[in-house]
């Protein structure tokens, strides 16, 4: 008989799929329903921005929505059509047309599978905080410049339009952080959108809505090859996008998955997460989509309206397909000032205002500071996430190199009987280091025929480090005075020997 403290074998993979998928589905049903609200014109958007058709960015994110929160490795992020995804296409849709856009996001999607399985996840640890800080910051700013033309209307619209689109801007945020105060059993999000959406269809209110963002699809994707002769020729006009959609992307959805495991206190396979993201893209080339990734603002919806599970994101693939194809005509007249609220919201959400203020800044030392405000500057001057975040990368490594490289200390000792000299070494010897290195010594003060360089306390990196040591032997050699290296360990000893041929302890 069965013990009362024993755990069945089905037990546990039991609970993980209820912790996955089911320990809070009205909620999370709920903020997928906000989420796909948001995505509807965003995807419009992203469309117009790539040149083609608005189904194209629709089919490419319910389909990306739904497939990676089942292949996924980050419960609750959001994944569809994005900016940066759609700015790497314009130029190959406007040569080559459609048909190889489609082709790069399969060719896009094997790539990124083969990376996941690579292990691409583990570069993770090499992207210092600073830089997450000024991504999500960056971030943060892209989004509301996205809103500015909707809140502020375009030249040609009729001028007495904007005040009330203001007014109903200002509504949206007064529901969006005011309704939770007296309760929070419906994401204020969804409230604002419905209330706002209610007001203008029941008044018959003139202002901007999603059917002007473009015209929703009315008929659900089939499956197809791309309309492209499979020649070395296509490939060689698509792998050049397609290698660059494939970081972009993973870039995008890890440092995502990296946020979102922060704000939860939890941990999130990235190697699955970037294998998801592949087969994601692959499936909706074949569905006549475009390449897509993480999306941090609809994954900060998501969380905010309490979506926290795999069911949050498959739900939001789910209403966005219900909502384009059966409730299109309701969807078309929802007041673009509404979801303009709730993106505005995301915004300030989204920004780290901690890491600007006045005792921050003042805290933080001045090269982790420029580290964050570099990131910031090339990510909103370019709107490229990639171009921002391997921009804070290289300037974090360079700052850490001259920071390390300055810790170089060389002292000595002269034995009583000015027999011999011993030099001790401390720090971290490499590439960045070795100049310094080499100038430490004074050679020509030296007035012993013998010297021990003991580098105990100091680590040998690499051949330039190797051939810096010799140098140092070598300068000591041209003034008759013998110099032996000491205190190797067992790796700088095989680096030293196979570098220069010899071993330098004794």
């Amino acid at each position: 008989m069965t013990s009362p403290t024993t755990i069945s074998p089905l037990r546990a993979p039991r609970e993980r799929f209820h912790q996955a998928w089911l320990s809070n589905p009205r909620d999370e049903l709920l903020s997928g329903l906000v989420v796909a609200l948001a995505l509807i014109p965003e995807a419009i958007s992203f469309s117009i921005i790539a040149g083609v058709d608005p189904k194209v960015g629709l089919y490419a994110s319910f389909s990306i929505a739904i497939i990676i929160s089942i292949a996924g490795g980050r419960s609750g992020m959001i994944s569809a059509a994005t900016g940066a995804m759609a700015l790497v296409l314009v130029p190959l849709v406007e040569e080559h047309g459609v048909a190889y856009l489609f082709a790069a996001t399969v060719l896009a999607g094997v790539l990124q599978i083969g990376l996941g399985y690579l292990g691409v996840g583990a570069l993770m640890r090499f992207v210092p905080r600073t830089v997450m800080v000024g991504f999500v910051n960056a971030l943060a700013i892209l989004i509301f410049l996205a809103q500015v033309p909707h809140i502020l209307l375009s030249e040609d619209t009729d001028s007495s339009r904007l005040p009330l689109n203001l007014a109903f801007i200002g509504a949206g945020l007064v529901i969006i952080y005011g309704l939770p105060r007296l309760t929070t059993a419906v994401p204020s999000p969804l409230v604002a959108i419905v209330l706002l959406a209610g007001l203008t269809m029941s008044i018959g209110l003139d202002l901007p809505t999603v059917g002007d963002m473009g015209e929703l699809p009315s008929a659900l994707p089939f499956l197809s090859l791309p309309d492209v002769p499979f020649t070395l020729g296509t490939l060689g006009i698509v792998l050049p996008f397609a290698i660059t959609l494939a970081i972009v992307g993973l870039l995008e959805s890890l440092l995502t998955a990296q946020l979102l495991d922060d704000m939860t206190e939890t941990t999130s396979d990235k190697d699955l997460e970037s294998r998801g993201q592949g087969i994601a893209n692959v499936a909706t080339g074949f569905l006549g989509g475009m390449a897509g990734c993480a999306m941090i603002g609809q994954s900060m919806i998501n969380h905010r309206s309490g979506g926290r599970t795999r069911l949050s994101t498959l739900a939001s693939g789910v209403f966005l397909l219900i909502l384009i194809l059966t409730l299109g005509d309701l969807v078309a007249q929802i007041p673009m000032a509404a979801l303009v609220a709730v993106m505005i919201m995301v915004s300030v959400g989204t920004f780290n205002w901690r890491s600007v203020r006045i005792p921050t800044l003042r805290a933080t030392p001045k090269t982790e500071t420029t580290v964050m405000v570099v990131t910031v500057a090339v990510v909103v001057f370019t709107h490229n996430l990639a171009f921002g975040v391997g921009a804070g990368v290289i300037l974090s490594v360079v700052f850490f190199a001259r920071n390390v490289s300055s810790l170089i200390k060389v002292t000595s000792v002269v034995d009583p009987d000015n027999v011999e000299r011993l030099y001790a070494v401390s720090g971290e010897l490499f590439f960045a280091s070795t100049n310094d290195l080499v100038h430490a010594f004074d050679y020509d003060s030296v007035k012993v025929s013998y010297v021990e360089i003991d580098l105990s306390t100091a680590r040998i990196w690499d051949t330039s480090a190797v051939a810096a040591l010799d140098a140092v032997v070598a300068r000591f050699a041209d003034r008759d005075i013998e110099a032996h290296l000491v205190g190797l360990n067992r790796h700088a000893e095989a680096l030293h020997s196979r570098t220069s041929g010899t071993v330098g302890t004794h």
